[in-house]
C-alpha cells in the first residue's frame, strides 16, 4: 500500500511512518522539517517527502500526490506551548481532514479510500451514550472546548467525518483512534482496544504509549478485516496495566 501522512514529523507520526516503511509499505508525507525524518533515510525508495505546510496547499495540489495512495492518516496536533495552544492555525486538524478528504474525492478509485484520524479520549463520540463520561466529565470537557483551541479542533475534526461520511455509499471510509494520556516507550507493549472509554478521561485517565498507537494505526490502515471492524467508529486504545 501507499499511505499519505500528515503530521509525520510529530512524536507519533514519526513512529507510524517508520512502522509502515518497515512493513514494506510506501509513504508520502507532507512535512515542514524533513530533517526530522532523517532516521528513515534507508527507506528513501519508498518514502516521498513533500516539503510544504499542509494548510497552505489546495485540494488540487494534494490530489496530485494522494491519487496514488490507498489511504491517508492524520497524526497532526498542536504543540503544548502558548503559541501552539492559542496561536494559528487554530483548526489545523479539522482543516487538514477536510482538505485530504476533499482531495480524495477529486479522483475517486474503485473503493472508498481510507482516512484515519488520531484523536483523543478528550473527545466523546456524540452519536452514542458513552458511560465513562459522567456529567462532570462532560462539563469539564465542554469548558476545555470553549477555552482551548486544540480541544475544539479535535472535536471539529471528528464531527466533520461523522457528518459527511456515513453509510455504505460514502466516498471516504474513516476511523478516529482515541488514545488516552500519551507517554513515550521504546517498544510495543500489550494494549487493549475498546468501543468507548473504560474510565474517566478527566479524573481517572489511563495511559497509552505513542509506539502502541503507531502499531495499532499501522495494523488498522493495512488490514482489511480490522479496518472493516472499526470503520466509521472511534476506538479507544489503552496500554495494558501490569
Amino acid at each position: 500500500m501507499r499511505i499519505f501522512i500528515t503530521g509525520a514529523t510529530g512524536a507519533t507520526g514519526r513512529l507510524l511512518a517508520g512502522e509502515l516503511l518497515r512493513r514494506g509499505h510506501s509513504v508520502t508525507a507532507v512535512v515542514r522539517t524533513p530533517e526530522k525524518l532523517a532516521h528513515l533515510a534507508q527507506y528513501e525508495e519508498k518514502l516521498t517527502l513533500i516539503e510544504k505546510e499542509i494548510t497552505s496547499m489546495t485540494k488540487e495540489e494534494v490530489a496530485v500526490f494522494i491519487k496514488e495512495c490507498d489511504a491517508a492518516v492524520s497524526c497532526l496536533g498542536h504543540n503544548i506551548t502558548f503559541k501552539g495552544l492559542f496561536g494559528p492555525p487554530r483548526r489545523l486538524v479539522a482543516d487538514a481532514a477536510r482538505l485530504v478528504c476533499s482531495s480524495f474525492q477529486i479522483t475517486p478509485g474503485e473503493r472508498p479510500p481510507r482516512f484515519l484520524l488520531m484523536n483523543t479520549t478528550g473527545n466523546r463520540d456524540r452519536r452514542v451514550r458513552e458511560k465513562a463520561y459522567k456529567p462532570i466529565d462532560r462539563f469539564v470537557l465542554g469548558f476545555f472546548t470553549l477555552l482551548l483551541p486544540p480541544q475544539a479542533d479535535n472535536v471539529q475534526a471528528a464531527l466533520y467525518l461523522q457528518k459527511n461520511f456515513n453509510g455504505k455509499e460514502s466516498p471516504v471510509s474513516w476511523c478516529a483512534v482515541r488514545p488516552d494520556t500519551l507517554i513515550d516507550e521504546t517498544e510495543v507493549s500489550p494494549y487493549t482496544i475498546h468501543d468507548s472509554p473504560e474510565r474517566s478521561p478527566v479524573f481517572n485517565a489511563g495511559k497509552t504509549s505513542r509506539i502502541n498507537v503507531a502499531s495499532f494505526m499501522a495494523d488498522l490502515i493495512t488490514d482489511d478485516a480490522l479496518w472493516n471492524k472499526w470503520s466509521g467508529k472511534m476506538p479507544v486504545i489503552y496500554n495494558t496495566e501490569n
